[in-house]
C-alpha cells in the first residue's frame, strides 16, 4: 500500500513538472486595451523582451524596427522565419511566440481558433477600417505591391516587365509556398488579373500555372534571400518591399546584376495583419512591439523597404521616396481590402494547387 501511494505521489510529481515545463496550453490573457500606454511600456520594459515569428530582419525591414524598439525602450527580440500558416502552428503550441505578421487571408482563422488577443494601439484612429478588426485581434501595418526581382546574370532573355512576358520567355519563375503561404497565394491571384480574370474567375490564373508546370518552368525554391544570394533563383516574383531588400543584398553581397519592376499587366497591393498570441508570456512587450510598428518611425522604416504605410497621417521623407519603387508604378494594381473574401479565394487557391500543380512539380 505504501508502495502504490508512494508511486502515485511519484506520478503526480511527475506531472506537474511537465505541466510546469509545457510551452503550450491556454493562460489567463491580460486586457492589453486597459491598459495605459505608459503602464504598457513599464510593463514591458519588466518583461524585457520579445519573440517573433514570421517577422525576420529582412521582411519588409523588420530589422530597423527592432532596433528601433530596443534603442527606445530597451526591448531586445528574436525572430523563427515561417509561414503565415506555420505562425498560426506556433501560436497554438508555444506561449513563447508573442507577435507574428500573417497574410490577411489568414486573420480569420486565426481568430476562429481563438489564437490571438487584441491590442488597439495609440494609433487605432489613424489606421483604415479595412485594415484592422473591428475588436483590434489583429491589424494592417503595411501592403506590399507584386513585384519581379530578375538575375540578369543567369538569363540571356530582357528582364520581363508584364506577365504576358513571363509567358513567352524561358526562364524559371520562383514563387514560393502556395499552398501554406500568403506570398505564392498573392501570386496566383496576381495573375488571374493579368490574364482577365480576378478574385472571382481564377480560371485564367490556373491556365497559366499549369502550362508553366507542365513546361518545366515552375522553381521550387522559395523565393528567399539565401536562394537568391545562391544564384538559385532566375525570376522571382514577391512583394514589393522583399524585392528590393533582395535586390540590394544580391547586389552588394554577390555583385549579381539584379533589377525589380512591377508588372504592368497584374499586381495586386495586399497587407499582412499583426497578431499577438493570446497565450504570450510576455503580451507587454508583443503590445509595445505592435505599438512601435504604427508609429511614425515604424511606418517610415516599412517605407524604407519598398512597403506602402497604411497610415496616411505619416509623412514619409523625400530621400525614402526616391529610393522604393515610384507610386506611379503601382497605379494598376488591385488592391485587396476584403479581408474575409480573399480568405476564401486564398484556400482555394491552396487546394486548386495542392491537387492540380504539386504532382506535376515532382
Amino acid at each position: 500500500m505504501r508502495t502504490t501511494l508512494k508511486l502515485i505521489a511519484i506520478l503526480a510529481c511527475l506531472a506537474l513538472v511537465f505541466a510546469g515545463c509545457s510551452s503550450g496550453g491556454d493562460t489567463e490573457a491580460v486586457d492589453l486595451n486597459s491598459y495605459t500606454l505608459e503602464e504598457i511600456i513599464a510593463e514591458a520594459q519588466k518583461e524585457g523582451h520579445v519573440e517573433s515569428v514570421g517577422m525576420p530582419d529582412t521582411w519588409a525591414n523588420w530589422g530597423l524596427s527592432w532596433d528601433g524598439l530596443e534603442a527606445e525602450y530597451g526591448i531586445t527580440q528574436s525572430d523563427v522565419d515561417m509561414s503565415s500558416a506555420e505562425e498560426l502552428t506556433a501560436f497554438a503550441n508555444d506561449n513563447t511566440k508573442d507577435i507574428g505578421d500573417v497574410g490577411i487571408a489568414f486573420t480569420q482563422q486565426a481568430i476562429d481558433d481563438g489564437l490571438v488577443q487584441s491590442y488597439k494601439t495609440s494609433y487605432w484612429d489613424s489606421v483604415p477600417d479595412w485594415a484592422k478588426d473591428p475588436d483590434g485581434l489583429w491589424m494592417i501595418a503595411y501592403t506590399g505591391c507584386t513585384a519581379f526581382i530578375y538575375n540578369n546574370d543567369l538569363c540571356d532573355e530582357p528582364m520581363p516587365t508584364s506577365w504576358a512576358d513571363v509567358r513567352e520567355g524561358t526562364y524559371s519563375v520562383s514563387i514560393g509556398d502556395v499552398v501554406g503561404g500568403a506570398t505564392g497565394q498573392g501570386v496566383v491571384v496576381a495573375t488571374a488579373y493579368a490574364f482577365g480574370g480576378d478574385l472571382d474567375n481564377l480560371e485564367p490564373a490556373y491556365e497559366f500555372w499549369l502550362e508553366m508546370a507542365q513546361a518545366g518552368r515552375i522553381n521550387k525554391l522559395d523565393i528567399l534571400l539565401q536562394n537568391i544570394e545562391a544564384g538559385e533563383i532566375e525570376l522571382g516574383v514577391t512583394w514589393s518591399y522583399n524585392a528590393l531588400t533582395y535586390r540590394d543584398s544580391a547586389i552588394e553581397s554577390k555583385g549579381y546584376d539584379m533589377t525589380t519592376c512591377i508588372p504592368s499587366d497584374g499586381a495586386i497591393l495586399v497587407g499582412y495583419a499583426s497578431i499577438i498570441n493570446k497565450n504570450s508570456d510576455t503580451p507587454f512587450a508583443a503590445a509595445l512591439a505592435r505599438e512601435y510598428i504604427f508609429s511614425d518611425a515604424g511606418q517610415i522604416n516599412l517605407a524604407k523597404a519598398g512597403a506602402v504605410p497604411t497610415r496616411t497621417d505619416v509623412e514619409i521623407p523625400a530621400d525614402v521616396v526616391e529610393k522604393t519603387f515610384d507610386p506611379s508604378e503601382y497605379a494598376n494594381a488591385v488592391g485587396i481590402e476584403d479581408a474575409a473574401h480573399y480568405a476564401e479565394v486564398c484556400a482555394e487557391i491552396s487546394q486548386w494547387w495542392s491537387e492540380n500543380i504539386i504532382p506535376l512539380l515532382g
